[in-house]
């Protein structure tokens, strides 16, 4: 484990004296806080070993290094920094040439040529083809694959219909034309497909080393990836150890020799190792936000996305429109944006983040403006009428699940106020370890839970689309015909101001719908220590430490 054993009696004492000098235990999250990073004591920036090692907290154990698997943060962040796409975001967040050192584009904007660079390879030697890409895609269309991300490559000619059983992947748009070139044929003009492609959902695989073995992706000693760092150590549930990657075709721009990554699920406790000396970065706890905000180690960074509530809509209470409705506009997002979570967070009356740029030059928040807004008057009357059309006397249980987290349980417990003070109406709650969490809400097992997404791609349809019918990204029960053919129109209409328009009316449909309720949107506020440099924060969530340094 490292150093972690060492540190035992350090985070003992640190939580001690952060319950004489703090009081209350909540600070910045998402699905694991995954950018707190502690180091040791040396010169220029090196460990006790004359090397650059960077030390930085995961928050908790990967859900799976598959890149179909791996759909959430926990595993993004270390992935985004073990394997590349065709395309990598560039300190600007924009796609710039990743394994890919060029690409061509059809006049009628269907079909991307890409040319895999010469001297990709694998962290084992092997040689990056375009193979590896097309049987990674292809592996995350599969039906049998069961991957969240799969609705991700639907812009792909007969991608939709493969993965959802209807189709053949011979009728699939990728084709490996030879080991340098990929073929990538789409349904309609895509212009963020650049974008969309360097999400990790996009990484290729190794072929040949996943067809002799298909846990590849589960120990230190059989991963192999193709990105700046290599895993050389992988003790699960605690730490991880990442090498530079000499085989990377770009391994002299990095300038780190490793990344020690902990899973530390305590804000306070990294935050104490980050004063003690022993961290690179830190998120801040919100009880300190007031007093550290100003301070000279503070990087502020826009994030594109979104805290939010899901309701499952086949559950009572909340199979009725009104009482989800009720449950939405009781809560003072407001307050719990500026004395829970703090940080300049900004609190979400609607469900797309500010930043979109529409065809007209205006943001998308603009249209829409306040759409889910506190009106606690309202929420009492919607309740009642919603109580009367069942026939209630007594609302049926409600309880709220969460992810472990300071900050989870925080925004939790303001929310179960809230509603006893605005509805009468008292509210369990339930706490619950990520990965058990995570199961269960894609299961559709939870009545109201706790949720967040950060943005795949550039575009306002990335999460509006996470609600339609049979998506794996819904997680509500919510099925709608009129609300699937709005966001056809957002994905495919040609018309750039009619694909909008059908956008706002999805948002405008998902907030009278309200089978999900916002909270507050996300920004990325971290301390990071004098001389620590390069590290790449990109909106959409991905850490990019192929550049960082330590002086």
């Amino acid at each position: 484990m490292r150093k972690y054993v060492l540190f035992l009696l350090a985070i003992i004492t640190a939580v001690a004296l952060m319950a004489c000098s703090t009081g209350e235990d909540a600070g910045e999250e998402k699905p694991a806080d995954d950018d707190d990073a502690e180091e040791t004591e040396g010169t220029d920036g090196e460990d006790d070993g004359g090397e650059k090692i960077f030390y930085i907290n995961n928050g908790d154990e990967p859900k799976s290094f598959d890149p179909s698997i791996g759909f959430d943060s926990v595993s993004w962040t270390p992935l985004n920094n073990l394997m590349e796409g065709l395309t990598r975001l560039d300190e600007n967040s924009e796609p710039t040439e990743g394994a890919a050192e060029s690409w061509e584009l059809s006049d009628d904007g269907l079909t991307y040529t890409f040319t895999i660079r010469e001297d990709a390879n694998w962290s084992n030697g092997d040689p990056v083809v375009a193979g590896d890409f097309e049987y990674a895609w292809k592996y995350m269309l599969d039906p049998e694959t069961a991957s969240e991300a799969a609705f991700l490559g639907y812009f792909i000619e007969g991608a939709e219909e493969y993965n959802a059983g209807d189709g053949d992947v011979e009728d699939v748009g990728i084709t490996a034309v030879d080991d340098e070139t990929l073929e990538v044929e789409l349904k309609h003009p895509t212009g963020f497909f650049l974008d969309l492609i360097s999400n990790p959902a996009f990484f290729p695989i190794n072929q040949e080393v996943a067809e002799e073995n298909d846990k590849w992706h589960a120990e230190a000693d059989t991963f192999v990836g193709n990105g700046p760092f290599k895993l050389e150590e992988w003790n699960h549930d605690s730490d991880m150890f990442m090498a530079k990657n000499e085989e990377y075709w770009d391994a002299d721009a990095v300038k780190l020799d490793g990344i020690d990554w902990a899973m530390i699920d305590e804000d306070n406790t990294s935050y104490q190792m980050y004063e003690s000396g022993d961290l690179d970065t830190v998120s801040i706890p919100s009880e300190l936000s007031d007093q550290l905000m100003e301070d000279d180690d503070i990087r502020i960074e826009e994030e594109g996305g979104l805290e939010f509530f899901r309701f499952n809509v086949t559950e009572e209470p909340f199979t009725n429109k009104k009482i989800r409705q009720a449950f939405g506009l009781a809560i003072n997002r407001a307050d719990i944006a500026e004395f829970v979570v703090k940080n300049q967070v900004e609190p979400a009356y609607g469900y797309i983040s500010p930043g979109f740029t529409a065809p007209d030059g205006s943001d998308f928040r603009d249209e829409n403006e306040d759409i889910v807004p506190f009106d606690p008057e309202k929420a009492q009357e919607l309740l009642e009428e919603g109580m009367e059309e069942e026939g209630w006397d007594e609302l049926p249980k409600v309880t709220l699940s969460y992810n472990t987290s300071d900050t989870n349980k925080a925004v939790a417990e303001a929310i179960q106020d809230m509603y006893i003070e605005h509805l009468d109406v008292e509210v369990t709650l339930e706490n619950l370890e990520w990965q058990v969490f995570s199961d269960a809400q894609v299961a559709n097992e939870l009545q109201f839970s706790r949720s967040s997404f950060l943005n795949d791609y550039d575009d306002p349809i990335n999460f509006l689309e996470s609600f339609i019918t049979d998506s794996s990204m819904n997680r509500t029960g919510f099925s709608s015909e009129e609300y699937d053919a709005l966001i056809e129109d957002g994905k495919y209409e040609a018309d750039e101001e009619a694909r909008w328009e059908a956008m706002y009316e999805a948002e405008r449909m998902l907030a009278d719908e309200m089978m999900a309720t916002p909270i507050r949107y996300y920004n990325d506020v971290k301390l990071e220590k004098e001389g620590v440099e390069g590290v790449l924060r990109h909106p959409v969530g991905y850490l990019d430490l192929k550049y960082a340094d330590k002086k």
